[in-house]
């Protein structure tokens, strides 16, 4: 009778672990391995284009075609739209202020607790009648297109998209642009935002794509002020240095600097080729590392990583070590060792001396 009782109590066990199982939500993943390693069959044109740190010391990989990986200083972890995301082409990663990771993709973004993906699309009930002209890609498919994100100081979530900028509060969408309150006298749309910043003293700076050619845009809170330094229209991102001095990486003026008063070319006729760049890093010292590509890039005379020490300029190829001459994005690391996401998919690491690829 003793041992009949015991059978059953394991039993009894067996059911309530079986049912706490069934009730959560296993993570899974697509990929891990040693290396970044591809299983969506991108192309030699994809790119590791964006990078994050998170707060446990992970580092997170976009790519245009092969979904997140995250590195967890042995394995690279694959994540696509079979784990939760919502597309495998990431724009932007950004970590919020209570820990959350967020991803922006095509029509939606994602957050990751921790456990699980949640995928939040834009209501069609807050989207706008979208501009059918000439000077945009009116393409159905390509509306709505996450390309940038950031979190304020007051916590507000902005989306920089295909179709103007929104504001996520955590529960409810608005169209940045529909508040009537906002003096907006050059009637900049901020369709095609590619990048947006919040500076020291709070305004919230857009940068604009090819397509919408709106340049610089500065909101402080009550206006919209246009800026096109040199003439410039498509805007790749926007940096604060430690000195409060604002920088932009422009298509074709290289880096542009602005003192609160004026702009200053800071590429012009030295170091890379002002129409090369595509990403901006200020590191723990001072340096400036710049990611360029030229042509192809895979030629050793085009694009490369390039670093500024405040004097001189020092350029870095395949010759060199790196694993692509077009470079996409730049994060440096806990220990100073830097990250370079390329074309073709491509991930390397440079401790300032010799560069260990990372990707198959």
């Amino acid at each position: 009778m003793f041992e009949i009782k015991k059978v059953i109590y394991a039993i009894l066990l067996l059911l309530v672990f079986h049912s706490i199982c069934e009730g959560q939500q296993q993570l899974t993943y697509t990929s891990r391995n040693l290396k970044l390693v591809k299983t969506q069959s991108s192309d030699q044109y994809q790119e590791v284009g964006c990078s994050y740190k998170d707060q446990s010391g992970n580092i997170w990989f976009g790519t245009s075609g092969e979904g997140v990986y995250r590195f967890d200083g042995k394995f690279f972890t694959q994540y696509t739209q079979r784990d939760g995301l919502y597309n495998n082409s990431i724009f932007k990663i950004m970590g919020d202020k209570s820990g959350g990771i967020w991803f922006a993709s095509k029509k939606a973004m994602t957050r990751f607790d921790g456990k699980k993906f949640i995928n939040i699309p834009i209501p069609s009930s807050v989207r706008s009648n979208f501009i059918l002209s000439q000077s945009f890609n009116y393409d159905p498919a390509t509306k709505n297109e996450l390309w940038s994100m950031m979190q304020d100081k007051t916590g507000k979530i902005w989306l920089g998209t295909t179709d103007g900028v929104y504001c996520f509060d955590g529960k409810n969408f608005t169209r940045f642009l529909d508040n009537k309150n906002i003096l907006n006298t050059d009637r900049v749309s901020l369709k095609w935002t590619q990048c947006m910043y919040e500076d020291k003293s709070g305004n919230i700076w857009f940068g604009s794509w090819v397509y919408g050619n709106e340049g610089i845009s500065r909101y402080d809170g009550k206006s919209i002020t246009q800026y096109k330094p040199f003439g410039e229209g498509w805007i790749r991102s926007i940096s604060e240095d430690r000195n409060g001095v604002l920088q932009f990486v422009t298509r074709h003026n290289g880096i542009c600097r602005f003192d609160g008063k004026n702009f200053s070319n800071f590429t012009e006729n030295r170091g890379p080729q002002n129409a090369s760049i595509n990403c901006l890093l200020e590191d723990k010292s001072g340096n400036l590392w710049m990611g360029t590509e030229l042509g192809s890039g895979e030629l050793n005379e085009d694009g490369g990583l390039w670093l500024y020490d405040g004097k001189s300029f020092t350029r870095f190829t395949r010759k060199d070590g790196l694993c692509h001459n077009g470079v996409y994005s730049i994060l440096e690391d806990a220990d100073g060792k830097f990250w370079i996401g390329t074309r073709n998919t491509g991930l390397c690491r440079f401790d300032g001396k010799t560069f260990t690829s990372f990707s198959e």
